[in-house]
């Protein structure tokens, strides 16, 4: 079995289908990953996200994920938009600006499977985008795509931390690249530059207090303590990514999906504020925001009032 030739062929699908970067690493154990995630559970800075406390092993094992696994191919796709919202208006974050990211790469991965058994043959596996118990940016990062920064992002020296990151595990043996040093040294500006104090200590988010959680995976109503502190953000936050000095190398994508419609970018304060269910269901039917519905946005944009 040629590893090399093979190997070629991963990176070539890669490029063709859009990825912007493609590593491998052997398939495996993540034994530095493993206490990491177990001490940030106990401390339940993952809220009310309790499903992150489901499949332990397998987040850490892909090997439980897919019989006879031997490698992680980890893809990045950008999603740097080259417009951004009116000033006066409730943010939104970036990666939500066009059709849900979920579907567009999913469409991507299915078909670099079929590429890849056109070309090699038998080849069994699975592919992930944020949809399933993978640690996607420790994946990444063991693959040389980048390293985790102080904001627990990847970070790419290239081109900055503004990518979807994917995983196919497949039963292919390739050849593996290894991973790069971390390039943050004393910068805090991600941690400095936080509304909610959400980076308590380099490398470590306490999930609870992140504005994305807030407005996006916390159901009930956010607490009092946050008022003043939202940043004027109504969905996600990119507070941490726009102040690292690397996303100064970002480079607008080229996926026609991901450009905003409707003309949501050209949406004012004050349309934003009155939005109807109507206009919500227009704006966002294919977009990731659909995942806070109508009531979720309101509530964020309800609390986005009170200063």
């Amino acid at each position: 079995m040629d590893h090399s030739k093979h190997t070629a062929h991963v990176k070539q699908i890669a490029k063709r289908l859009g990825f912007d970067f493609c590593g491998i690493s052997k398939a495996g154990f993540l034994e530095q990953e493993a206490p990491r995630l177990e001490k940030w559970l106990k401390e339940n800075k993952h809220g009310e996200m309790h499903y992150m406390e489901n499949y332990f092993d397998k987040r850490l094992d892909p090997r439980l994920l897919v019989d006879g696994a031997q490698s992680v191919v980890s893809l990045l796709y950008n999603y740097y938009p080259s417009q951004q919202q009116r000033p006066d208006a409730p943010k939104i974050s970036k990666y939500a600006y066009g059709e849900d990211y979920h579907e567009v790469i999913r469409e991507k991965l299915n078909e670099f499977l079929s590429l890849l058994r056109e070309e090699i043959g038998d080849v069994h596996g699975r592919a992930f985008v944020d949809s399933a118990p993978v640690l996607d940016k420790a994946w990444a990062a063991r693959s040389g795509l980048g390293w985790i920064g102080k904001n627990s992002n990847l970070i790419n020296k290239n081109q900055g931390s503004f990518f979807f990151i994917a995983e196919l595990i497949i039963d292919l043996p390739l050849d593996t690249d290894g991973p790069v040093p971390d390039y943050c040294g004393t910068c805090t500006r991600c941690m400095d530059a936080c509304p909610t104090e959400a980076i308590t200590e380099p490398f470590v988010v306490d999930g609870s207090k992140c504005i994305s959680y807030l407005t996006i995976e916390l159901k009930d109503q956010i607490p009092e303590s946050f008022k003043g502190k939202m940043d004027n953000w109504a969905f996600g936050c990119d507070v941490c990514q726009d102040v690292c000095p690397w996303n100064r190398f970002s480079k607008p994508h080229h996926e026609s999906q991901f450009e905003s419609k409707n003309g949501l970018l050209d949406l004012s304060g004050e349309q934003w504020h009155e939005m109807s269910e109507t206009l919500f269901s227009t704006l966002f039917r294919n977009s990731a925001v659909k995942r806070t519905k109508y009531k979720g946005l309101k509530r964020n944009l309800d609390f986005l009032k009170v200063r």
